[in-house]
């Protein structure tokens, strides 16, 4: 049976990992029961900016108002497992690790916690003030994975969308899907 998974999208520099997690997760089939998608509204701005062009009808999600407090993901009982935050503002790190949901994305962060479900945080910043670190450390404390935007070299990427993939692939295999990806050690 596959996963409910909460997508959010922040303004955060890396709309190239948004991109390609949401044409991940769109490639894995029954492992996905549903996604639902949030774009803050600084990632449209952003995405339009580093990836030329904003259709989010390609994707095979249903999308959701930021400002949408009657989307299931506000509720905890809508039952999502995952919530993926990819890039990861800090401002929107902030505002979860301080409790205020001022909108869907940070609603349903906290709804995640509070039921003690998996929130991964694909945190876009450097370098790090020390506010940054104690929300970091604030939100490993409360549960949250915080997975740095830091891509991997051992595996020889060719292109940009390659080394950003391995960040992807390292985001969604912490999420507990199941893919073909380079893994240090073993055979391709």
């Amino acid at each position: 049976m596959g996963k409910k998974v909460i997508v959010g999208i922040t303004g955060a520099s890396g709309a190239l990992y948004g991109k390609l997690l949401l044409d991940r997760l769109a490639g894995l089939g029954n492992q996905v029961a549903e996604c639902g998608v949030i774009f803050s509204a600084t990632s449209i701005p952003v995405w339009k900016f580093e990836l030329g062009s904003f259709d989010p009808a390609i994707f095979p999600f249903r999308i959701y108002d930021p400002g949408d407090f009657f989307a299931p993901m506000a509720s905890g009982s809508a039952g999502y497992e995952t919530m993926i935050i990819a890039p990861c503002s800090m401002g929107t790190l902030g505002r979860i690790a301080s409790g205020v949901s001022n909108d869907l994305m940070t609603r349903a962060a906290d709804v995640i916690l509070k039921e003690r479900r998996q929130l991964i945080l694909v945190a876009r910043e450097a370098p790090l003030n020390l506010i940054h670190i104690r929300n970091m450390q604030l939100l490993t404390e409360a549960g949250a994975i915080i997975c740095p935007a830091s891509p991997s070299f051992y595996s020889q990427p060719n292109t940009i969308e390659e080394l950003a993939m391995t960040v992807v692939d390292r985001v969604l295999s912490l999420a507990g899907f199941e893919f073909p990806t380079f893994r240090w050690g073993q055979e391709a």
